[in-house]
């Protein structure tokens, strides 16, 4: 036979190592892994000089936009920013305009995105109005549901412990996967009317109310209701110490939970705030140091599941309102998040084995994604390849994304993505995005069509 590609003379990391090899694609599958002397004749063939091969990454927490909000991003941008990044599938929060909660605005979505995108999109749904909807939102292909239990969002009444309750049950039947925003709404409405009272409008205030006291008082509400339906829950960007000991707790009594976190809340705290300012306001916001190194202990433990991006583009304009209330809250993060890895695995302070636990092989698993999340005789060919040593300054102003601004502007950082490789096509080569709009696949819930 004939393959259509060999990627030659590479490292990549298979079966928990990294070993010298190289990789057959054909029709979008990796068809062998071995010796340069055992691949078939290829249409064509690409030296990668000793470059890492890792699994495509997966960010499980991304917000593409669109629609209403396009003037943020947009399917084409947004996936081009995770091409770039070196994240070969995301999948899409719901609160865009209008809020992805029924059969009609999924379908709607996917059929925009079909035409745009660049890599592989799976797509949430918030919860609709009457809860026997949730299976078939599930049908037409929702990977999961978004629970945001700071502010009323979709059609589930987040004040109501017995429609939570209903929701759960419904969830935990279908067998289905919620995600959830831990703040507490009205414990978080208190703090910011008390503070708004006294026209408190900087940094300190929007800590205090975004208190880890809010957090974890979701978490636990949450944790009862799972108690008596065994749902399972995946609980974002997790940021504070006691969010993450409740979460833990709640694994050791045999709940079905997992969580995450983000580079930002890793890497940023309540100082780095304070100085870089809105840019770096992001919900739940980055911490004091006690909570990045609870989170880093939980990386390095194994107790965080993930690690996701949260991209959440806004126009700068957006990001810079008069009072702090009115900033629109979020950071890029789909070009920035691999790059800092790599940074930290140069430091020592991660290994490659946790990068692709965090971003590839665990992702894959909570979310169903059954082909992908690891480098497999016929897996996916969904690869990213990485200079590990390469050097450079990240800079905000040459984003795929339309959000040119982040809080890590600046920064340098050692290794870098430079190609991308969705279902065995090459979308992202040097940091140019070279495949045309539309060649990115649409995720349903199981399987890839």
């Amino acid at each position: 036979m004939t393959a259509d590609l060999v990627l030659a003379n590479a490292k990549a990391y298979v079966n928990k190592e990294i070993v010298d090899c190289s990789l057959a694609i054909d029709r979008g599958k990796i068809f062998k892994i071995g010796k340069e002397t055992t691949m078939p004749k290829a249409e064509a063939k690409t030296d990668l000089k000793k470059l890492l091969v890792l699994p495509g990454l997966i960010d499980a927490h991304v917000h593409l936009r669109d629609e209403g909000k396009a003037y943020k991003e947009d399917f084409r941008t947004g996936t081009a920013a995770a091409a770039a990044g070196g994240i070969t599938t995301v999948l899409d929060m719901p609160n865009n305009n209008p809020v992805t909660m029924s059969v009609a605005t999924l379908r709607e979505r996917i059929r925009i995105a079909e035409k745009k995108i660049l890599v592989n999109v799976g797509f949430y749904s918030e919860f609709p109005e009457s809860m026997n909807k949730i299976g078939v939102i599930a049908k037409e292909g929702a990977v999961a549901f978004k629970l945001f239990m700071a502010e009323q969002m979709g059609g589930l009444n987040i004040d109501d412990d017995h429609a939570l309750l209903e929701a759960f049950q419904t969830i935990s039947k279908l067998k289905l996967l919620v995600a959830v925003h831990a703040e507490d709404k009205k414990a978080l409405e208190k703090s910011r009317s008390e503070l708004k009272k006294t026209n408190r409008n900087d940094v300190n205030a929007y800590l205090m109310a975004h208190s880890e006291n809010v957090e974890v008082k979701a978490m636990k509400r949450l944790l009862k209701i799972v108690e008596k339906t065994k749902a399972r829950i995946h609980f974002c960007h997790v940021s504070t110490e006691n969010g993450l000991k409740t979460i833990m707790d709640g694994k050791k009594a045999g709940l079905p939970l997992t969580c995450e976190v983000t580079p930002h809340h890793l890497l940023l705290s309540a100082e780095d705030f304070r100085s870089v300012g809105t840019l770096a306001l992001t919900m739940p916001p980055v911490r004091e140091e006690r909570h990045i190194k609870a989170l880093w202990n939980g990386v390095k433990n194994g107790w965080v599941d993930i690690i996701a991006s949260d991209h959440a583009p806004h126009a700068l304009e957006e990001k810079k309102a008069d009072s702090i209330w009115d900033v629109k809250v979020g950071v890029p993060g789909l070009e920035t998040m691999l790059p800092l890895l790599l940074t930290e695995v140069n430091r020592g302070s991660l290994t490659i084995a946790d990068v692709v636990r965090l971003t590839s092989e665990r992702p894959a698993e909570i979310f169903n994604l059954k082909e992908n999340g690891s480098l497999r005789e016929g897996g996916n060919a969904d690869l990213t390849v990485v200079d590990l040593k390469k050097k450079y300054v990240i800079d905000a102003s040459k984003f795929c994304s339309k959000a040119k601004h982040s809080p890590f502007d600046g920064w340098k950082v050692r290794g870098k993505p430079v190609k991308t490789f969705v279902f065995g096509r090459l979308i992202m080569d040097d940091g140019e995005i070279v495949a045309k709009a539309g060649s990115g696949r649409i995720i349903r819930r199981g399987a890839a069509s």
